[in-house]
This record gives structure tokens, C-alpha cells and sequence, in this order.
């Protein structure tokens, strides 16, 4: 079969589309999917520059999501069917023409979604679902500030906030950004080259959760911008990886500071990502069928261009996610 392998790590021009070995064919529990697309995320960034290592026993090619159709079916598995459209979540791997993965990390295309269109799906509705609701428990009447609202983890979450009747605030480098924001949802839009964001949400008493994605940057004035029993979920670390913490403020607001990563978590268990692909067929499947939650994408390059999909992925003109398209439908 043919992947994106990697001649080093370094930029983008490090990839190239080649032949590499076969895969076995899926044992007990799995199924194997031929790849229509696969959806392109910062970690695969970090991955190609050599400072994210795949986790023990995954595939050292990238890719962390992926949609196509099911070509076969291991042993035991009882819910997923050969031809079927589906979509998944993965540890690597998604830049090729076929993957095997867990059938428990496995999600069915709803009927009218283009299978393309759905590898923008698993990786953003898995880490924003079990951060803002397993987590968290975000409700109703709450406001949410996420940071890099035009990303494809803020686009994904602006829309679980509003269908869960919050409230929400995003930050975002550009105009065209926050427009976007608005349009999904967002009510409370500030450019951070313009406006202070602990000074906008002190206006309406601090947000009750906050989505991070910039990490040491933002502790300090992500823990000033928390209202009162606020709770800080840290997802990423653009903005570094240390920081330094009042543990004055944090304790004069009750507040909480969750960090979690979604790649490492174990397969099946207790916060595995069987659990969470569980918890999204239940609770965000229905609306991505109705089209009440819809995937955001920007741009869908050929996979033999993979450098350029890891350009438009660092662009400030992005808005959304960035797709690998592998194979025709």
C-alpha cells in the first residue's frame, strides 16, 4: 500500500506519498478501512518535526483520524460490517490507504454526510466532548471561553456549547476569524492582538470553563479570567510548557485546572477512548445526522501535496480543519 513516510523530521517537505508494507489483516476486535480521507491536526506538525513520538505499539505514520469505507472485519466484531462508511478515531496511521484499528473507535457515517467530510470529525469531537462535558460537565446557562475559536477543535466546540445552551466567548487572531465564530454561534468574540481577554470576561464575571489550547502562555490570565468554581481545561501547549501558577487566585476562586491529553489514553477502561467514542454515538451523533452539528472545513488537499496541507494547517487564513484526501469515493 502507499503512505505518507517521512525522509527525517524537519518541515514540511520532509513527506512524501510512497509504498510501504502491507498491513496485516484486523484481528479480534478490529476492522480495517480503506481510507477516503484522513483529517490533518497539529499534533501531526509536531509528529513530522520529531517532538510527539507515536505511543508504544502504534503505527509511526501519521495521522490521528480518518474516514472510508470498512474492507474487512476481525473476529467478534459484531456492530460494524464490511462496505459500511465510517469514520475513526486513531494513534497514527491515517495518512495511507488502509488502517486497522479498533472497532470501538470506530464511528458510522450518517446519511448524507460526505465520507470525506467526516475525518474532520473524531479527533475534535472526542477531545472537546470529553473534555467540556466528561470532564467538565458543561450545561446549560454557562459561558465557555475557547481559545482559537477558529480552529478545528474552537469550530467543533462553539457548536456542542450552543446545542448545550451555553454561553460563548472565543479568541481569534483575525476579523475573518471571529465572523466565522459568530456565524456558528459565538456571542462574545475577542481579537487577541487588539483586546485583553481577562478584561473582556471580567465584563460578565469570568468564564466557567475555559478550553486552552495555548498551555504555559495563558495559565497565569486563564486563572484571572475564571469566575468563581471556574475549572481551566489545558489541551495544548502552543504557548510553552511551563508556566507559573498563583495558587492564590486558583484558591480564592475554587477554581480547577484539568490537563488531558487524547492520543495516550488506553483503548478500552476507564477514560479510554472507547468510552468517549461510546459517549459521542450516543450524544453528538444524533445532531451531526440532523445537521445540527456540521464538521468545518477549510481546505481538502490531494495526499501526494501533503506539504501543503501542513502549510494551510500553520496558515492564519485557516479557519476549521484541513483534510488529506486519499481516494475517491
Amino acid at each position: 500500500m502507499y503512505a505518507v513516510t517521512l525522509d527525517g523530521f524537519g518541515g514540511p517537505e520532509v513527506m512524501r506519498w510512497a509504498e510501504v508494507p502491507d498491513l496485516p489483516p484486523p484481528g479480534p476486535g478490529e476492522v480495517a478501512i480503506d481510507v477516503t480521507a484522513a483529517g490533518v491536526n497539529r499534533a501531526d506538525l509536531l509528529q513530522r518535526q520529531g517532538n510527539y513520538p507515536p505511543p508504544p505499539g502504534a503505527s509511526e505514520i501519521l495521522g490521528l483520524e480518518c474516514s472510508g469505507v470498512i474492507a474487512e472485519v476481525g473476529a467478534g466484531v459484531a456492530d460494524r460490517r464490511a462496505g459500511e462508511r465510517v469514520c475513526a478515531l486513531l494513534s497514527g496511521g491515517g495518512y495511507a490507504e488502509r488502517v486497522v484499528v479498533p472497532a470501538t473507535q470506530v464511528l458510522p457515517i450518517p446519511e448524507g454526510l460526505d465520507t470525506a467530510a467526516a475525518a474532520a470529525l473524531p479527533e475534535v469531537a472526542a477531545t472537546v466532548w470529553s473534555n467540556l462535558v466528561m470532564r467538565a460537565g458543561l450545561h446549560a446557562g454557562q459561558l465557555l471561553l475557547i481559545h482559537g475559536g477558529g480552529s478545528g477543535i474552537g469550530t467543533h466546540a462553539i457548536q456542542i456549547a450552543v446545542s448545550r445552551g451555553a454561553r460563548v466567548a472565543v479568541t481569534a487572531g483575525s476579523a475573518g476569524k471571529l465572523d466565522r465564530c459568530k456565524e456558528l454561534g459565538a456571542n462574545i468574540l475577542i481579537n487577541y492582538r487588539e483586546e485583553d481577554f481577562v478584561a473582556v470576561l471580567g465584563e460578565f464575571g469570568g468564564a466557567d470553563i475555559i478550553l486552552d489550547n495555548m498551555g504555559a502562555a495563558y495559565l497565569g490570565r486563564n486563572i484571572d479570567a475564571l469566575a468563581p468554581d471556574g475549572q481551566l481545561c489545558v489541551i495544548g501547549m502552543q504557548g510553552g510548557l511551563r508556566g507559573e501558577l498563583n495558587l492564590a487566585t486558583l484558591l480564592g476562586k475554587r477554581g480547577t485546572v484539568h490537563a488531558t491529553n487524547l492520543r495516550r489514553r488506553p483503548a478500552t477502561g476507564r477514560s479510554s477512548k472507547a468510552e468517549i467514542i461510546s459517549e459521542l454515538h450516543r450524544h453528538v451523533w444524533p445532531s451531526v445526522a440532523d445537521g445540527t452539528i456540521v464538521p468545518v472545513v477549510s481546505a481538502e488537499i490531494p495526499v501526494d501535496k501533503a506539504p501543503e496541507a501542513h502549510r494551510a494547517l500553520d496558515s492564519s487564513e485557516t479557519v476549521g480543519k484541513v483534510l488529506l484526501r486519499i481516494r475517491e469515493d
